[in-house]
């Protein structure tokens, strides 16, 4: 009979542990005492399951650091866990916890998962990668019991050591470094540089590259997971260069220190912080005042600018730069809308820049919205006219080398269905100006380059990806649809010819008399 009783208990346990979790805690409310007592065992042994962050909340009483973007590091190491062949590349700033999730907590949790794996871990150095898997061992011979996994006698050094029972178990090395032995199901890459001096050495680059492409690849099994986590240093770093080699071949979440887009993967508005509890907004503020643009843009924000060198230089926007309470005391005399078509000698997945710029009485220019993205033609159209609307342009400005005729015709579309939706406020659709930009990248560019530089161009707020473009051109490179978008905006605003308000032209030496 007790057999039997007991039996029954462990199905019916059994059944408790697929409940959905509001189910389990309206069936905990109602328990006998004797009974709450081993559900709150199964419990325990369900968060040691779930995800590394329940696991450290279980083994540290709750003492271990949790937030959103952790999450996220939880939801991948759960995914690769459950078979799922990753490459994944996540972005954050310092101290954001990052290392403790993934080269520590979520070992630990794997290696429980999957005993008979073989996970890899690689540092900057050896002497952290060794410190990350001493403190891993450690945490599974403290907490064996708990964990249900031991360490094999014998084999139980800081950089390599085996699970007893199983064929699974760990290896450290600095990126640079030897990784021999048997194959990686799971290998995790934390911060592959050590700093800026390091990611900015050409020489240093290729050496990771080579080791990345020559080592560690190498050791990966047929369906190996690959989870890079790291701040950005240099446009060319790990994650610079497998962004430019296989932008295709890997999941990326890039998460700023303060929010920059409507589609953060946090869902955070623009200007809101990864972390709050942590670093606030102001902390953040005080931070980037004490470390620089250049820090500030690569480390926190992941969007590493060059040295200078290019046509445009990051103190000429930085310096010059209003806010929109500012703003507000400004007369404009005239505001248009320049459009940038994707397309040409494009890529497929080339931006429509959709850039909106405006010019007060005393010739100070001011670049006031950037809408620009991949849009469709009944997107952009749309949102071109939307926010010549919002702003009371006088004028769009289009380049029309490449279809002119049907940018035309999609602009007019969009303002009339605009019309018919009651959305237009009844004012007169602008001027359509049309630019033949038969002019090299750099003529183009240089005369407004040159009102920067004197300080006649003010960014209203902050445009981090138009602004990244401008710095991190060079002659010679395609121009992104952004930063052409601005210099026909600019350029149509600052030409002579155009001080009537419109001009069908941009003639030779143009902006001559500005420069």
């Amino acid at each position: 009979m007790t057999t039997v009783t007991a039996e029954l208990e462990d199905a019916t346990l059994g059944l408790y542990r697929s409940l959905p979790a509001t189910e389990r805690r309206r069936i905990a409310e109602h328990a006998s005492p004797d009974l709450r007592l081993r559900l709150a065992y199964v419990e325990r042994g369900l968060a040691l399951d779930r995800s590394p962050g329940a696991l450290s909340s279980v083994l540290t009483a709750g003492k271990e650091m949790q937030a959103p973007h952790l999450d996220i590091i939880d939801r991948l190491y759960q995914r690769i866990a459950n078979g799922e062949r990753l490459r994944v590349m996540v972005t954050m700033p310092p101290r954001a916890g990052k290392s403790r999730r993934t080269s520590r907590w979520g070992p630990v949790w794997y290696l429980r998962r999957q005993p008979d794996h073989r996970f890899m871990l690689a540092s900057y150095a050896a002497h952290l990668a060794d410190d990350h898997g001493r403190w891993v061992r450690n945490t599974i011979t403290e907490h064996a019991p708990t964990l249900g996994i031991n360490l094999r006698y014998g084999s139980q050094a800081a950089n390599r050591f085996d699970i007893e029972g199983h064929e699974g178990g760990m290896v450290t090395a600095g990126v640079g470094g030897a990784l021999t032995g048997r194959g990686a199901h799971v290998a995790a890459v934390d911060d592959p540089f050590k700093g800026s001096e390091d990611a900015g050495s050409p020489t240093q680059r290729d050496r990771v590259w080579d080791w990345w492409q020559s080592v560690l690849l190498t050791r990966l099994e047929p369906q190996g997971s690959v989870l890079l986590v790291n701040t950005r240093w240099d446009d060319d770093d790990l994650s610079g260069r497998l962004l430019k080699e296989e932008p295709d071949d890997w999941i990326v979440i890039d998460l700023p220190a303060i929010a920059l887009t409507d589609d953060d993967p946090l869902g955070r508005k623009p200007g809101e912080a990864l972390w709050p509890d942590r670093f606030s907004v102001d902390d953040y503020a005080r931070i980037r005042k004490s470390v620089g643009e250049r820090v500030w843009w690569s480390l926190y924000q992941q969007q590493p600018r060059p040295l200078e060198g290019g046509v445009w230089q990051w103190a000429w926007i930085t310096a010059n730069r209003v806010s929109t309470v500012a703003f507000r005391g400004v007369d404009l005399a005239r505001i248009v809308v320049a459009i940038d078509p994707s397309g040409g000698a494009g890529s497929a997945n080339d931006e429509t820049g959709i850039v909106a710029a405006g010019k007060d009485t005393s010739s100070e220019y001011y670049l006031l919205a950037d809408k620009s993205g991949r849009h469709g033609a009944n997107s952009w159209g749309r949102e071109a006219c939307l926010l010549a609307i919002d702003l009371g342009a006088d004028a769009f400005v289009v380049e029309t080398n490449f279809g002119g005729d049907m940018t035309r015709q999609v602009l007019v579309q969009a303002w009339q269905e605009l019309e018919r939706q009651s959305l237009t406020k009844g004012v007169v659709m602008p001027r359509i100006v049309g630019v033949n930009a038969k002019q090299g990248k750099r003529l183009r560019a240089e005369p407004i380059a040159q009102l920067y530089e004197i300080g006649k161009v003010h960014h209203v707020g902050e445009f981090p990806e138009l602004e990244r473009q401008m710095v991190t051109w060079l002659p010679g490179m395609d121009s992104p649809d952004r930063m052409d978008a601005a210099v026909h905006a600019l350029t149509e605003l600052a030409d002579p010819a155009a001080a009537n308000v419109g001009t069908t032209h941009y003639a030779d030496r143009r902006l001559s008399g500005r420069r």
